[in-house]
């Protein structure tokens, strides 16, 4: 950790610009890892919604300037209620896919989109009123949506370790499974066996050494990336947008889920950097500052917008709070997401590399969810809300058409049936309602 000096240009204050020395490096550490998170959503969904390569490639550019902006916006609060003021990266998040992916595969990006905006509408109102909402989302509710987007991730990452889908030529073949699985190992090995910024960086290596090997396999296709620019600012409505209002209400749940997970974000933050918790206005312009990005988002392409838990870990770890450096790695991912031929490289990464790189992160996600369903111990009643929750959410999605009946309406099974997180969250809400409280122990 580094030694503690307090006073104007101080990286432990909020204020001040602290010498370049130690802003550098601090801001590129954000960037580090926060880089993996915000690409890998978009390829995700633009492989789920068969965009083009030329689409996909604005789909990584306007994520990355969406992060810079989203980011900005927590740093430099609008009108005192529009972000936090709290030193937090935000931006594109891996726990919207599950929701995403089932949008897209039924409806398309343009869906998604109008969605997306609906959400934006909905956590800003859990913003305004978050105070009087919060109580219904206690870690054990939380956790068991938590746990059930990582559950509902992995067939994601296993997919695409084997190639991406059975139309690749590449699925299912052993140079695929070789190049995933040595990116695993790559990532695995930097995350246990060393420290600092090579464990930090353990997603991004495992990806450039997954990368480099993929390349001498002729797995990895370069041919798009000549004809990409090198400056280009974002459009306005690339893609059309739709509102379904099946989709909209699957949508809306995870924001609203989301929205407690940045109340957890802010709270880790002040308490491990600023060894205290954060105010209501805080809390409240957060997730507002995180609905409005996801609106503003939707009208250039973009996706869904949330706290970044992993440099939340930095800040409680270095409890480097200075404005001045996340000021910067907002700018240096700003100017990446300004230069298409940058994001068009990025389309180049293979499927099988990003399925061996983030396969340990969503067993991460998973992890964090039994983290805090377990907190203060594992009860029976605890067993009945996970288990329940988990079963249904989970159980539903894995039967094909079994909401889909003649005397179904159709959005019952966009609603309900296409992704694991709406049962769940809405199961666990419930459960946690109606289920007796466990009596407190006598200490």
């Amino acid at each position: 950790m580094m030694k503690q000096q307090t006073g104007p240009g101080s990286v432990f204050q909020f204020e001040g610009v602290p010498s370049a020395g130690q802003m550098i490096p601090l801001g590129f550490q954000h960037v580090v890892a926060a880089v993996v998170g915000i690409i890998t959503p978009a390829i995700l969904i633009a492989d789920t919604c068969g965009l083009s390569a030329g689409e996909r490639t604005l789909m990584i550019q306007v994520s990355l300037i969406l992060t810079a902006v989203a980011t900005l916006l927590q740093l430099f609060p609008i009108f005192g209620r529009i972000g936090s003021r709290l030193p937090v990266i935000m931006g594109i998040s891996f726990a919207y896919i599950p929701t995403l992916q089932a949008i897209g595969g039924q409806f398309g990006l343009p869906t998604i989109l109008g969605a997306e905006i609906v959400g934006g509408c909905v956590a800003i109102l859990f913003g305004v009123f978050v105070k009087w909402i919060r109580p219904l989302f206690p870690p054990l509710v939380t956790g068991t949506v938590i746990f059930t987007i990582g559950l509902s991730l992995y067939p994601t990452a296993v997919r695409y370790m084997a190639g991406g889908n059975a139309t690749s030529e590449w699925f299912g073949n052993p140079r695929s499974w070789a190049v995933a699985l040595i990116t695993l190992a790559v990532v695995v090995f930097l995350n246990n066996f060393t420290k600092g910024i090579l464990k930090l960086a353990s997603i991004l290596i495992g990806m450039v050494v997954g990368y480099v090997i993929a390349y001498f396999l002729g797995i990895v296709d370069l041919s798009g990336v000549s004809g990409a620019a090198w400056f280009a600012l974002p459009q306005v409505m690339p893609f059309e947008i739709q509102f379904v209002p099946s989709a909209c209400v699957s949508l809306a749940i995870v924001y609203v889920v989301n929205a407690v997970q940045t109340i957890g974000d802010l709270s880790s933050t002040t308490m491990g950097g600023m060894d205290r918790l954060p105010t209501d206005k805080e809390l409240s312009g957060g997730i507002i500052g995180q609905g409005v990005m996801s609106i503003v988002g939707a009208f250039f392409g973009g996706l869904p917008t949330a706290s970044y838990s992993q440099n939340v870990g930095i800040v409680t770890v270095n409890r480097v709070i200075n404005r001045a450096v996340f000021t910067l790695a907002a700018g240096i991912l700003l100017v990446a997401g300004l230069v298409p031929k940058f994001a068009s490289v990025l389309t180049t990464i293979p499927q099988c590399v990003i399925g061996g790189a983030t396969i340990s992160v969503f067993a991460t996600i998973t992890m964090t969810g039994i983290r805090m369903i377990t907190e203060g111990g594992f009860t029976p009643r605890k067993s009945s809300v996970v288990g329940l929750s988990v079963a249904l959410g989970v159980g539903i999605t894995q039967v094909p058409g079994c909401l889909a009946g003649s005397h179904f309406p159709g959005w019952v099974a966009t609603v309900f049936g296409s992704s694991s997180v709406v049962v769940a969250t809405i199961m666990a809400i419930l459960l946690n309602l109606i289920l007796p409280k466990e009596p407190e122990t006598k200490k």
